[in-house]
């Protein structure tokens, strides 16, 4: 690490903008291999980033080993590189080479590649790196895979969303049919009141939908945060799940960064067959820092580790609850049938701590891919946020290292899938939920075999 950080300040050579000063900042965070550490924006940039135009590079790709393919094109008049196109090269830059440059600066915990891979499929995050690392262009040379398996080779220009704009306020001005009164502005749809837009965020982060004919129960979980009535949601489906003699579960976290573990504990007690610990171990190497005043709330999370903690033979500060506490089953509507719990890149943090204390369990088969989130470990307790005093950048400090179970084999990666289920070409452009259909071809596939 001090290599690192010696890298980093004899990268500052000069004023920088606050996008250069935090990619320097980025790569050196990275190297400590922990998921939880990294770095943002000041407030003010990030307002300026909520409001500003930027161009974006237009692909929006899906990334996997020596493999990208468009998941989505912004230039939406490109009948050329359409979803499910395999990318061969960008301005000469294969998929090898891109990941290999963009990597170093992307935080995972351990060594552990598919979280990197998800999190530049995510959204613009490609597009961002690519800007900070290898610059735009007017234009970009696109090297891709036709429906034959031909290389071919195209030019598309950079997606600027000011233009795209007035485009489509003209092209909607000018359709026919538009509904008007008098001579003012085509009316507006009334946007979704405070009601209606809280339902469809509770639906979307946390559902359960019941195939009664297969007598399989689907139940998607996004989070593991405060907020959207979990306790509540997670009684009530097990219930249901109890009174319509559900056999199947299919649990989908792949999309869950985690949250608070309390509630992950609480899902997993409705499907564990033993008793657990959340921690063999869980130590703050310190209580307080002559850095304490940059940090937010340092003052509280100094307090809360003095109250939770206590200094034992090895000088570190351990929070003793949980590395005593065991944690039981219910016994109430326990589910007690088939569970296939689907995780993937985006899976981390407490979700891992949900997905590792299942894994292995008779009746329980994880499906998809590595979770980004550590097996044997991770950082995720009391992280507050600290702001550095002249650029205001901030970066996450988690202040305890937590050990899941010392027999665990530490080897820097996230929990490996019972079976796999990997994307294709081919599932990305028909938009194929590939983990899904892998877990009910699973299903199908037990309810079929002879009794024994």
């Amino acid at each position: 690490m001090n290599y690192y950080f010696d890298r980093g300040y004899a990268e500052i050579t000069d004023s920088m903008t606050e996008p250069q000063f935090r990619t320097v900042l980025s790569y050196v965070i990275a190297q400590v291999d922990c998921g939880h550490t990294s770095i943002r924006y000041s407030k003010a940039y990030s307002r300026y980033l909520d409001t500003a135009k930027l161009r974006q590079f237009p692909l929006i790709l899906k990334f996997w080993p020596d493999t990208m393919v468009v998941a989505a094109n912004l230039n939406r008049r490109d009948s050329v590189l359409r979803r499910g196109t395999p990318i061969a090269s960008i301005n000469g830059w294969s998929p090898r080479q891109l990941t290999d440059t963009l990597f170093p600066y992307i935080v995972t915990d351990g060594y552990n590649l598919t979280g990197k891979y998800q999190y530049l499929s995510t959204g613009l995050h490609f597009s961002s790196w690519y800007k900070e690392l290898l610059g735009y262009t007017d234009t970009f040379e696109i090297g891709y895979l036709d429906t034959a398996g031909k290389l071919r080779q195209t030019r598309i220009p950079i997606y600027d969303p000011r233009g795209d704009t007035v485009r489509r306020s003209l092209g909607r001005s000018l359709q026919p049919g538009t509904a008007q009164r008098g001579p003012g502005p085509a009316q507006k749809m009334r946007p979704p009141g405070r009601r209606a837009r809280k339902r469809r965020e509770l639906l979307f982060t946390r559902n359960l939908q019941v195939d009664s004919a297969s007598h399989t129960a689907f139940l998607t979980l996004n989070t593991f945060e405060h907020g959207y009535h979990l306790r509540s949601f997670f009684r009530h489906s097990f219930e249901v799940l109890a009174d319509q003699h559900v056999n199947n579960l299919v649990v989908d976290v792949r999309s869950n960064g985690g949250g608070d573990a309390s509630l992950s504990t609480v899902l997993t007690r409705y499907l564990i067959d033993k008793k657990f610990k959340l921690a063999d171990s869980l130590y703050a190497i310190r209580r307080h820092s002559r850095y304490d005043r940059y940090i937010n709330n340092g003052f509280l999370y100094s307090f809360l580790t003095f109250i939770a903690s206590s200094r034992r033979s090895d000088g570190k500060y351990h929070f003793g609850y949980f590395e005593r506490h065991y944690y039981r089953p219910y016994k109430t509507d326990h589910f007690d049938g088939q569970v296939y719990i689907l995780t993937g890149g985006n899976s981390f943090s407490a979700t891992c701590l949900f997905a590792g204390a299942l894994k292995g369990q008779s009746n329980v088969t994880l499906v998809g891919e590595e979770t980004g989130g550590a097996y044997y470990g991770n950082t995720a307790w009391m992280i507050p946020d600290v702001t550095l005093p002249e650029t205001r950048i901030r970066f996450r400090l988690p202040r305890f290292r937590l050990v899941v179970d010392r027999q665990r084999e530490k080897n820097g990666l996230g929990i490996q899938p019972d079976v796999p289920a990997l994307p294709s070409a081919e599932a990305i452009g028909k938009g194929l939920d590939f983990k899904t259909a892998r877990a009910k071809e699973l299903i199908r596939t037990r309810a079929a075999a002879p009794v024994n």
